[in-house]
């Protein structure tokens, strides 16, 4: 069984077409969805982009690999999904995106067809100040908006190009060896200069602007207001812009929908179609003007919730309410590939969850953040609709994104809810002790710089 891994960058679960958004257009991932395993509640482990990568890739949780922060360096003695699937003899190739650091760009798998831009390759593994000074130096990953070329676009053209061509060869040259196809795309992270084509899908003017897109900062949770503070989304840009910066975001997303469009079709008119499983996710979300952020960096659905769908040549198909995180993808290629699941692997198949459905108000997922914008570290947990966000040093916040899937409602303080917030709890120290992994991660991080 061959399979194809399709993953983009910053691109939140709730904007698609299939996931029920009013405005944004992407015919391609909703003809995959139709024919996948769509999961509603899919979840990164952290909202930033290595860390996130780092443990989906090895199938646990940041805190267990010492994947701190950006800039992360993956310890080799932690298998990757190359590895695994090196005993199955795949033939593993990456193409694209991969945001890895360090001098080794394979990290177990066994070719690369394209690696990361050249800005994006650091060796360094330098850690990100956390002092209450540190701050981005602009609001860029706003204000810099609207219609234009952008090396992004570029990259990513070439990346498809590369993977199509890749999946031309296997189909006119089939081998018995299957191969896991890695296509990493830039989009539809900021800057947010998209391309003129997609940009003309939406007017500004006429879109709908999150409801708390210029919430006061002094209203908000203490930890929140430093986030915004810390990545320069304290002050909101004039509303024009906001409306520039959505329609750009909602542009990137469709012209990454264009190239995904142009894998699967790739695919389904090869006899790769029949022998070939297709992935699709994200490593983190966009706030998009939610509660006045921009970027990620937090808890917030918009932050955390990232798109994900299985197809399967067998035809197996269905909307799966469970929540899930990255963190169960390799599990779900080891079950693909017939491998055992290593008991320190804590996430599950999704296939086998997708046919257990009584998972929906069990089922726990976890996500956490030791970067900047946040001084001590912050967890995440959520269990059915209720989700507990624990910040180290600092009052916690609790949502019930079902009745409040905008999340304007704490109830972290509300003595109704303390059973439930003392139940997240404990579950949330099962998985992690939050205070030793954040002296863990700063003792990391000083040693770092």
């Amino acid at each position: 069984m061959n399979i194809v891994f399709l993953f983009s960058d910053e691109h939140t679960g709730t904007v698609m077409g299939n996931s029920g958004h009013p405005v944004v257009q992407t015919p391609h991932l909703d003809r995959l969805s139709e024919n996948s395993y769509t999961f509603d509640n899919a979840y990164c482990n952290y909202p930033i982009c290595t860390p996130s990568r780092l443990s989906m890739l090895t199938g646990q949780y940041p805190h267990q690999i010492d994947a701190w922060d950006l800039g992360a360096i993956l310890d080799r003695q932690y298998k990757t999904w190359g590895d695994y699937l090196a005993k199955k003899g795949y033939e593993t190739v990456l193409c694209g995106r991969t945001h890895f650091n360090g001098k080794d760009r394979f990290l177990g798998f066994s070719d690369r067809l394209l690696d990361d831009l050249p800005r994006w390759r650091h060796t360094s593994g330098r850690p990100p100040r956390r002092t209450v000074d540190a701050r981005r130096g602009s609001n860029s990953h706003v204000t810099e908006c609207g219609p234009g070329d952008h090396e992004h676009t570029r990259y990513d053209r070439e990346v498809t190009d590369l993977a199509v061509d890749f999946l031309h060869r296997k189909a006119t040259f089939p081998s018995d060896k299957p191969f896991l196809l890695y296509c990493g795309y830039m989009h539809p992270h900021f800057p947010l200069i998209a391309p003129s084509e997609f940009y003309s899908w939406y007017d500004p003017d006429t879109l709908e602007l999150p409801d708390t897109w210029n919430e006061p900062l002094e209203s908000q949770h203490p930890v929140i207001q430093h986030h915004r503070w810390a990545w320069r989304n304290d002050i909101p840009p004039p509303e024009d812009t906001v409306r520039c910066a959505l329609a750009s975001y909602y542009a990137l997303v469709s012209s990454l929908d264009a190239q995904i469009g142009r894998i699967l079709d790739a695919i389904d008119t090869s006899p790769l179609r029949g022998n070939t499983v297709v992935i699709y996710t994200s490593d983190h979300g966009e706030m998009a003007g939610s509660h006045g952020i921009w970027q990620k960096q937090c808890f917030y659905e918009s932050a955390v919730k990232v798109p994900l769908m299985v197809r399967l040549p067998s035809g197996e198909i269905g909307r799966v309410a469970q929540n899930v995180s990255l963190i169960d993808v390799l599990p779900t290629l080891l079950d693909i590939v017939g491998l055992e699941k290593p008991t320190e692997l804590p996430g599950e198949s999704l296939i086998e969850i997708a046919g257990n459905q009584q998972h929906k108000t069990t089922r726990t997922v976890f996500s956490e953040y030791h970067h900047m914008g946040m001084l001590n570290a912050g967890y995440m947990l959520k269990r059915g609709d209720y989700k507990l966000c624990h910040y180290v040093g600092n009052q916690p916040q609790l949502f019930n994104v079902d009745i409040d899937p905008l999340e304007n409602s704490d109830l972290a303080l509300n003595p109704d809810y303390a059973e439930i917030r003392g139940t997240l709890e404990d579950a949330l120290y099962e998985i992690v002790d939050p205070e030793s992994e954040d002296a863990r991660a700063k003792e990391n991080q000083q040693m770092r710089r």
